[in-house]
């Protein structure tokens, strides 16, 4: 369930990086009992090169070749793309793995965030390891099965008729179709068994007898599959917006569809407490009520020939992982429904809606990889019904999540069972999880929380953010940071209780004038935040991202 639209990863390109943070020891902490030892330096096969940006300008990258098929590892190879921020301490603590989510995700330009965002102190201690999963990006073969298959204007995600329904099953059925077609070697080995097996062989190629590990999103799931793995292997490990993992998959994006339209209703409220900017009202069920009203103006007649319902769920639904959206997409929707302009919506498509080259790649990856990951419903009334019902009460992203993943019904590969990721071998993992997070609802946290024992969960207080750490909350980074430096994590709460908990930032102030959004909309005054949600927007709609 992660739509990417990769173009927002230019905001990182340009050179929005997020400011070093200060180290400081959480006040309720203590030790995680015998640490592992820090690493030693090794010699490794791996060839760098400098593949530098001005935001990262250390950034070094290289290739390693697994095995398609693990099962047959003298059998044919495919190349892991890599990128690495090198370590500059003498008391060097091994490599850093880093994973954005999806899958489909680059996570080539994260090794440059979080190295960049990390205090200068800790990030030193480590090799900040990025990597594009198989299939994704700059590894090969790199799938993309039907390119411009989002191609505007698509039909409404809504069906009002049989007919309606028969053409969007239509669409899922020939897209799952071309990727049988132009993958039928390749299709049988993705999954996220395959991906954390890749991981191992990044890791003996680093020369590294184990590594630390930090994901966010579906990269909390590649985290704890690979542990279950490969247990021995793990130093530290960070989960940041946790995926359920007993709804792998079909359950998880249910469960997303009511958590997406509370986070609707949540802007719907924001933008009614911002009237004076925005003049919409001060009623967030009419403010709402525009919306769906919008909604349907843009069926009879797309903005710009682009914009029709399914492009305008596109371009809100980042708004559902990130608030900091919130107020472009505000100025959007009250231009729309004020003075009946379309190009601030259209503004807003083309930076958080439309999907380029690089998504048709990422969405090819991301159904290749769930569609086998696990079970789905091979009979379509089984989705219909369960759809029709959760559309019923959350009318906002329902549909568009059910065709997203629609290919699943008729794909060409039989699905593997789920892993169970419960573990009893590992160190003290840290789980981050904001209570509101719709992408990867709370539940998800505390049933993972559950399942790997010493665990540590932290959660943010009323916070709706997707991807919390590193994004400007300093009592979260102080926990994140005071555990890669040292280990240190907060005391054990019985049973399922956050271990600790943080308030939510503040929310987002509105832009109420054209020169100040337009600064905004291409900076972000929350330059932590949008820099991180750039990269993680990579991965829209999903309980992985």
């Amino acid at each position: 369930m992660d739509r990417r639209t990769a173009h927002i990863s230019a905001l990182l390109a340009a050179g929005a990086v997020v400011s070093s943070l200060a180290l400081a020891l959480p006040s309720a902490a203590t030790g995680a009992g015998p640490q592992p030892q820090p690493q030693s330096r090794q010699t490794t096969a791996l060839s760098w090169r400098s593949c530098a940006t001005k935001a990262y300008p250390r950034l070094e990258c290289s290739q390693v070749r697994v095995p398609l098929d693990h099962a047959r590892p003298d059998g044919r190879k495919i190349t892991i793309a890599l990128s690495r921020v090198r370590h500059t301490d003498t008391a060097y603590q091994g490599p850093l793995l880093v994973n954005p989510g999806g899958p489909g995700a680059s996570g080539l330009n994260l090794a440059g965030l979080v190295a960049a965002s990390l205090p200068a102190r800790v990030a030193a201690q480590y090799d900040v390891i990025g990597f594009d999963p198989r299939g994704v990006g700059a590894s090969t073969p790199s799938l993309t099965c039907k390119p411009g298959h989002f191609t505007p204007v698509r039909p409404d995600p809504v069906p009002r008729t049989a007919e309606e329904e028969s053409a969007q099953l239509a669409r899922a059925e020939a897209f799952a179709g071309e990727c049988a077609r132009k993958y039928p070697d390749l299709l049988p080995h993705m999954s996220t068994v395959n991906a954390a097996k890749d991981m191992d062989l990044v890791r003996a190629a680093l020369g590294a007898r184990q590594i630390s590990y930090f994901g966010y999103s579906y990269g909390t799931y590649l985290g704890a599959v690979y542990a279950r793995q490969f247990p021995n292997r793990v130093r530290r490990a960070v989960l940041d917006s946790v995926v359920n993992p007993e709804g792998i998959w079909y359950e998880d994006n249910l469960g997303q569809d009511p958590a997406f339209d509370s986070r609707h209703k949540a802007f719907a409220a924001w933008v009614a407490r911002h009237d004076a900017t925005y003049r919409l009202g001060t009623d967030p069920a009419g403010i709402e009520a525009a919306w769906y009203a919008m909604r349907e103006a843009l069926r009879e007649a797309p903005a710009g020939g682009k914009v029709g319902p399914a492009e305008l769920e596109d371009t809100f639904l980042p708004g559902g992982y990130y608030n900091g959206y919130w107020p472009q997409l505000a100025k959007a929707f009250a231009a729309f429904v004020l003075r009946g302009q379309t190009q601030p919506l259209l503004d807003a498509y083309k930076v958080l809606g439309a999907v380029d080259s690089k998504g048709d790649n990422s969405y090819s990856v991301y159904t290749a990889v769930e569609c086998h990951d696990a079970p789905w419903p091979r009979s379509w009334p089984t989705w219909r019904v369960d759809n029709t019902a959760v559309h019923a009460k959350a009318p906002f992203f329902t549909w568009s999540n059910a065709w997203y993943n629609a290919p699943c019904a008729y794909w060409s590969v039989p699905s593997l069972a789920p892993v169970d990721v419960a573990n009893t071998a590992l160190p003290a993992v840290l789980l981050f999880q904001a209570t509101d997070d719709a992408a990867t609802p709370y539940e998800g946290a505390v049933a993972m929380h559950r399942k790997l024992r010493g665990s540590r969960l932290i959660v943010e207080r009323g916070g709706g953010n997707h991807g919390i750490t590193l994004s400007g909350n300093a009592c979260l980074d102080k926990h994140l940071t005071d555990y890669l430096a040292t280990g240190l994590v907060p005391p054990d709460a019985p049973g399922d209780t956050p271990d600790a908990y943080c308030a939510a930032k503040p929310e987002p102030e509105p832009r109420p004038s054209a020169a100040e959004s337009a600064t905004a909309d291409s900076a972000g005054t929350d330059g932590a935040g949008r820099a991180l949600h750039g990269l993680l927007a990579l991965g829209i709609p999903g309980p992985g991202t």
